[in-house]
């Protein structure tokens, strides 16, 4: 089952994707971060496969502020362009904020336990990561965020879990940069990094053309691990 929830900011609102599982009842919400092609069928059939899990979950438009309701294709040159262009622009200190706002509704929507986990890809591996620095999220599980190694000092401010997954052969996230982002957080007690070796940036975007489904199927059991334990 599928619904729209509207999330009031002190600018606006905007509107989330929410999936929820098929019997009524309360569960955990997690709240999926999307990457730079918004809110795409990607994002949601991610966020329908939480729902089937038995979780509701929660998709926010990021983009809102600049192109609202935006959804964009990396099999489309065009939008790739784009994709990048909106990227370059955006405001992460907003973001962070709209997550924040996600998650105070997300702990009152109708059926929530309360409780609130936060993943993202990509884009929203960043926002994922300074989410878990910023806003008081239960959990926080991130999948290759660019740029992660550029706020590394905020990983002290850290204090829920955090699970990070990092692409081996990251073209965005070279080896410096994963080296920094493992040792940044390898010594916090609530932390766990995983490192694919050989996969390369969005492999467990489904469909996408760097997709590998061996190591797409473990970082998910991971996560799906890492959830029950921490939101159940």
């Amino acid at each position: 089952m599928s619904e729209t929830l509207t999330v009031t900011t002190a600018d606006r609102s905007f509107d989330c994707y929410v999936a929820r599982p098929d019997v009524v009842g309360t569960y955990p919400v997690i709240i999926v971060i999307q990457e730079i092609f918004g809110v795409n069928a990607g994002i949601r059939s991610i966020a329908d496969n939480y729902a089937a899990k038995g979780y509701i979950a929660v998709a926010p438009d990021l983009f809102w502020r600049t192109d609202p309701g935006i959804q964009l294709s990396e099999a489309n040159e065009a939008d790739v362009a784009k994709a990048f262009s909106m990227y370059q622009a955006y405001d992460f200190d907003h973001g962070v904020q709209d997550i924040a706002a996600t998650i105070s509704a997300a702990r009152t929507m109708e059926g929530s336990t309360g409780k609130v986990g936060v993943t993202g890809y990509c884009l929203g591996g960043l926002m994922t990561y300074l989410a878990a620095a910023r806003t008081d999220g239960d959990a926080f599980a991130a999948y290759y965020g660019g740029g992660t190694d550029q706020y590394l000092h905020e990983a002290k401010h850290i204090g829920a879990p955090l699970l990070y997954h990092l692409a081996g052969a990251d073209e965005y996230i070279g080896p410096e940069a994963q080296a920094q982002i493992k040792a940044a957080l390898e010594g916090k007690a609530d932390a766990e990094v995983h490192v694919y070796p050989g996969r390369d940036h969005a492999f467990a975007r489904p469909g996408g053309s760097h997709y590998d489904h061996d190591d797409a199927t473990l970082a998910n059991s991971r996560t799906d691990e890492f959830f029950a334990r921490t939101l159940r």
